[in-house]
């Protein structure tokens, strides 16, 4: 079988297999050596995750080998914790020092599950306030912004902080996307959602970061005889 790898996160996650997305990207880059299986939630932040994951990554009977452990999995949690907690969407709000501890429980969930597995975490990305106050939603009486790049970036450190204690790799979307100018234009379509280059700038992060773990379409077995390998004379003879 073909191993998987697994996208873990909000909605950013979850909207990643539409055009143009970066775990469509993904899929398409590993075609015939891996499935890229999606685990998107809208509107989760890391407390409902955390609560589910035994739901989402059930735990295989000892006696069950129908399926391995994935080689990698993305975690892209923080853009949800970091809303507001008195502004409209305060009830997705987690506090900073929860959200540390449940990012940790989730990396060790995954590592204690599947200890060879490569968990991937990804910061949440900068935040365009003029934007959001232009594409709520949800009903916004305040007419102030729910999210603020500052909040963003203290849970873009603490997710790149946590990836530290629990020595695995992390992508600092925040930071990176800051470092074009107009980044709000360029990386996001409606101050928080990726825009087709944001959704490339995430793919392209993470296929560099994978193949720092040594995870390549080259280091990777094809599924089956590519069409190269099958003689026009003899053709059956490759599957024998």
């Amino acid at each position: 079988m073909r191993p998987n790898i697994y996208l873990f996160g909000d909605s950013i996650t979850e909207e990643s297999f539409d055009i143009g997305g970066w775990g469509a990207s993904l899929a398409n880059h590993f075609a015939r050596t891996v499935d890229v299986v999606l685990r998107g939630y809208s509107g989760y932040n890391t407390r409902w995750a955390l609560k589910v994951l035994d739901r989402i990554f059930p735990e295989k009977p000892d006696d069950d080998d129908s399926e391995s452990e994935p080689i990698a999995v993305t975690v892209f949690f923080g853009a949800n914790d970091a809303c507001l907690q008195d502004r409209c969407s305060g009830f997705q709000h987690v506090p900073l020092h929860e959200y540390k501890h449940n990012l940790h429980s989730i990396v060790s969930f995954f590592k204690k599950r599947w200890p060879d597995t490569h968990v991937l975490l990804i910061t949440p990305p900068p935040i365009d306030e003029d934007a959001r106050l232009r594409f709520p939603y949800v009903e916004n009486k305040q007419g102030l912004p729910e999210r603020t790049n500052e909040a963003a970036g203290h849970y873009a450190r603490a997710c790149t902080d946590i990836a530290g204690e629990c020595g695995v790799p992390v992508i600092d979307l925040w930071t990176k996307m800051q470092h074009c100018p107009e980044w709000k234009k360029e990386y996001l379509s409606d101050g928080l959602h990726l825009s087709q280059s944001g959704n490339q700038l995430v793919f392209q992060e993470v296929i560099r970061k994978l193949r720092d773990e040594g995870l390549s379409v080259e280091a990777l077995p094809v599924d089956l005889p590519l069409i190269s390998d099958i003689d026009p004379n003899d053709p059956m003879k490759v599957f024998q």
